[in-house]
């Protein structure tokens, strides 16, 4: 369960807009990055929040990556697939506008 997505989507929902809750997407995630956004937040939530050792909880849960496939996570590649998404989400925002 992610907290934060949670009190987005209620405030959201509380201010009658509920298109807001992902107003800097341009498309949803793909099964992949939601995999990732998950392993992420799990992550997090131990309170790890270093690359390397992110990385490396990545490797050991097989997380597989959203864009190369790869699943032998280190902090290069995480940097590597973090940027290559935000690029993507970035060009959908651009092409299809706010809320999509």
């Amino acid at each position: 369960m992610d907290a934060f997505n949670d009190r987005l989507s209620q405030r959201a929902f509380d201010t009658g807009r509920p298109g807001l809750e992902h107003q800097c997407r341009g498309r949803e995630l793909d099964e992949r990055e939601n995999a990732l956004a998950d392993a992420l937040m799990t992550i997090y939530a131990t309170g790890e929040h270093d690359f390397s050792m992110v990385a490396r909880e990545l490797a050991e849960k097989n997380v597989v990556a959203p864009r190369s496939g790869r699943t032998d996570w280190t902090e290069a590649l995480l940097a590597e697939e973090l940027q290559a998404t935000n690029r993507e989400l970035d060009a959908a925002y651009e092409a299809s506008g706010y809320g999509a």
